[in-house]
């Protein structure tokens, strides 16, 4: 696992994915930190990661990156984490349209493409 709070390479992500998934990378986004965790092997390692560093459980959202995708698809909302019934989020998907965005953006600002 790797915290990210300056620019990856893509690169780095792509060679991660062939050495655990394949073809992706799973990641956790504390969206209040404007952080990532990557390279887990569990979204939930992830979540624990940052919730012994001191992030909010609310502000933790497990995504997959798929570096080989070229376009806006290759970020995936989806993780047994973002399942929060008590904070309006009830599939594995980032239902929340401003947390997606938010999302995209601090991906986007941590991953030079």
């Amino acid at each position: 696992m790797k915290i990210v709070k300056k620019k990856v390479t893509l690169s780095l992500l792509k060679k991660m994915a062939k050495e655990s998934f394949g073809d992706l990378v799973k990641a956790v986004v504390d969206v209040e930190k404007e952080i990532i965790v990557v390279d887990t092997e569990l979204h939930a390692d992830g979540e624990a990661l940052f919730l012994e560093k001191g992030s909010k459980r609310v502000d933790l959202w497990g995504i997959n990156l798929y570096p080989e995708i070229k376009n806006d698809d290759w970020i995936e909302f989806d993780s047994m984490i973002n399942i929060r019934p008590a904070n309006g989020n009830l599939s594995r998907s980032v239902e929340n349209p401003k947390i997606r965005k938010k999302i995209i953006r601090i991906v986007n600002k941590l991953v030079e493409r």
